[in-house]
């Protein structure tokens, strides 16, 4: 059987919270036998919504991750289950069997994604099952998935080339969440967000008028990027590295060009930077 997975495209992601209410549906008070109990009231997101904040006044940007279960094919917390508490589908879907993990709060502490979460009551672990209850009476994607209004988020086969997932992974620059944790994680991302760096031209002589058009140069980690300015003499260069340094220069003909020696620790704001006439 093929692989599924979910894509994400942060990009398109706008914060409306459907993917985590339509999966609040699903299983809140909901008992699907042999697939998953039911999900609690309180304590329990199998659909998180990370906010990441970046940059600050006047350049600050808001970006939202969603993040179910990664079903890890380097599964940490089935490591952590004993007697096939967690065990993982032909399709790839890792699941806990809600008999078998009673008792069993090490699966909880295992996933380095604290996407797994403890049921208090019934003494088990929970998690995202990608609406393998669905997927087996025919249904095409997870709640999360149908429910998303910007097509931030697409389901499907990898293993089908035809597939729209695999033609997506194949053509988008895809990541996992959180490289360092080597999950394999069945679930990809387009457009994590990164460092950036950004500032206004003017010019001096020219008070007033917007220094649109200016050639503006970055160079260091991954090679040398060009950008020109907009209409209100703003630039910016998106996805960079965190804890690299660049080198950022502004040239105009007419003016004397120049360097910012920058490192990405924090996002960068130049600010406004004055070209001087030659």
């Amino acid at each position: 059987m093929a692989r599924v997975s979910i894509l994400i495209d942060v990009n398109k992601c706008n914060g409306c919270y459907n993917c985590f209410l339509a999966c609040r549906d699903e299983y809140y008070g909901n008992d699907y036998p042999s697939y998953s109990a039911a999900q609690p009231l309180n304590g329990q997101f199998w659909m998180q919504m990370k906010e990441i904040e970046r940059g600050v006044y006047p350049r600050p940007k808001l970006s939202y991750i969603p993040v179910p279960c990664q079903h890890c094919q380097s599964a940490p917390c089935m490591d952590a289950a004993q007697d096939g508490a967690v065990y993982r589908r032909k399709d790839g879907i890792v699941m806990i069997d809600p008999e078998k993990a009673k008792g069993q709060r090490d699966i909880v502490n295992a996933c380095p994604y604290r996407a797994i979460f403890w049921n208090e009551e019934k003494e088990i672990a929970q998690k995202c099952t990608l609406c393998a209850h669905r997927l087996d009476e025919g249904e095409k994607m997870p709640r999360c998935v149908e429910c998303c209004p910007t097509g931030a988020m697409v389901f499907g086969y990898l293993d089908d080339s035809d597939s729209e997932i695999s033609k997506l992974s194949a053509a988008a620059a895809k990541e996992d969440f959180h490289p360092e944790f080597k999950t394999a994680p069945l679930v990809q991302y387009v457009g994590i967000p990164k460092r950036f760096a950004a500032g206004e031209v003017v010019f001096r002589d020219k008070q007033g008028e917007c220094a649109q058009g200016v050639k503006v140069v970055l160079e260091g980690e991954g090679g040398k990027r060009e950008t020109r300015t907009d209409s209100f003499g703003d630039f910016e260069f998106e996805g960079l590295e965190k804890n690299k340094n660049y080198k950022i220069t502004v040239e105009q003909a007419g003016y004397v060009s120049r360097s910012f020696d920058i490192s990405t620790r924090t996002d960068i704001n130049l600010g406004e930077i004055v070209l001087e006439p030659k």
